[in-house]
């Protein structure tokens, strides 16, 4: 691999101030008279009160996904200096979300027709039936819109609690996807998940089932006691098998039914940043679209783009990951993790804490592998930032030592 990019290139950008992604700011820029130079993002503008925009000045404005009343309003911003992008017809997501997405976005349409109607799912069908990770030009355009679009929202989301707490307060959970609900690992990564975010630690995983769910889930608890993540395991366990769709999602939604309303802890509540606190973040991908989705994350950035997807995992994740035993992706993360700690792309990296000793000395033995790399960082020997455990409290100990 070549030397890093310089930080700037890399860098998330704070374009905020130039961007609308609600009426209400809608509203606040007309009064103005002028959208020139703004970027209007996914609004629905043929909604009542459909705003007038007719001696709005749009010179060098941007509207990307945005609906009309009718295509002569287009036509006539782009006659008057402004930019359109339309929302694409036929597709089931939106080419610019302006937000992420919540449990229940993608849950929806699963009461009414199980887990082959829900959003998520149906998504995942369309994706599959136009290429799937090698879709058509008109698809291919869609998708990158749409990711391009939760780029935005995510960062978004995430610039209220990195301005508060620092990069160093995000922690990654990675592991196995097929670690089954009820089982010893899965209890391991709830309460790591739990102690994290009652320690003021963004929990960041991938989404998926298993571990990851699990991570979110104990996240998701927070503010309930130690016993209620044990009895949300337990109902959760009646459907431990992600292929058991139906069953599993329908678990799932009624664990978060029981626990919909959190116990208030004012000590600990932001405004705009409860998702964050009851259960953190989730990134997944369509490309595994066959796995449920994990509905216990606060927030979840799903993207077409796995590899979009799993740099932005990491690059969040600066303060520490931990690694839970996984087969070839979580091994996979691991040393995508570390190529970034040894160049110090993007900052400095917190610990790297591997659940199991045995597992990751004996079975996959890439601690021989990392140590040696690690100590010949071009910053130093970043080697110590390896540690391993077979005991969760002592995990959080190390996470949460410095932030």
């Amino acid at each position: 691999m070549p030397t890093p990019p310089p930080t700037d290139v890399i860098a998330p950008h704070d374009t905020s101030h130039d961007e609308i992604e609600t009426r209400a700011e809608l509203d606040q820029r007309l009064a103005s008279g002028s959208l020139a130079g703004l970027t209007v993002q996914g609004l629905r503008l043929d909604l009542d009160p459909v705003p007038d925009l007719t001696t709005v000045d749009v010179t060098g404005t941007l509207f990307v996904g945005c609906r009309f009343t009718d295509r002569k309003v287009g036509a006539d911003l782009v006659r008057r200096g402004a930019n359109v992008v339309p929302p694409f017809s036929g597709l089931p997501y939106p080419t610019q979300p302006s937000h992420l997405y919540t449990p229940d976005d993608l849950a929806a349409g699963f009461t009414e027709g199980g887990f082959a109607g829900m959003y998520d799912t149906r998504v995942y069908a369309h994706f599959r039936a136009h290429g799937g990770a090698l879709p058509d030009v008109k698809e291919a355009l869609g998708q990158r819109l749409h990711d391009h679009g939760v780029d935005n929202a995510l960062a978004d989301a995430t610039r209220a609690w990195l301005t508060t707490h620092g990069p160093q307060s995000v922690v990654g959970v990675m592991g196995g996807h097929a670690v089954p609900r009820g089982s010893v690992p899965y209890r391991m990564a709830a309460v790591l998940g739990w102690e994290l975010a009652r320690a003021d630690r963004l929990v960041v995983t991938g989404g998926g089932p298993g571990v990851m769910e699990a991570a979110n889930l104990g996240a998701f608890l927070a503010a309930w006691p130690a016993d209620e993540v044990t009895t949300a395991i337990d109902l959760l366990a009646t459907a431990p098998d992600f292929t058991d769709h139906d069953r599993y999602t329908a678990a799932a939604l009624a664990v978060r039914q029981r626990y919909a309303t959190a116990p208030a802890v004012p000590q600990q509540r932001q405004p705009g940043l409860d998702w964050a606190r009851t259960g953190g973040l989730a990134i997944p991908t369509w490309l595994y679209g066959h796995e449920p989705a994990n509905l216990f994350a606060g927030r979840i950035a799903k993207y077409f783009s796995n590899a979009i997807r799993e740099d932005t995992i990491l690059r969040l994740a600066r303060g520490g990951i931990v690694f839970a035993p996984g087969r070839a992706g979580t091994v996979q993360e691991v040393f995508q993790a570390a190529t970034k700690t040894y160049y110090g792309t993007d900052g400095a990296s917190g610990a790297y804490v591997f659940l199991d000793r045995a597992y990751w000395t004996r079975e996959l033995p890439v601690e021989s592998l990392l140590r040696p790399l690690l100590a010949a960082s071009p910053f130093g020997d970043l080697s110590t930032t390896v540690h391993l455990s077979d005991d969760v409290h002592e995990a959080i100990r190390v996470l949460t030592a410095t932030a």
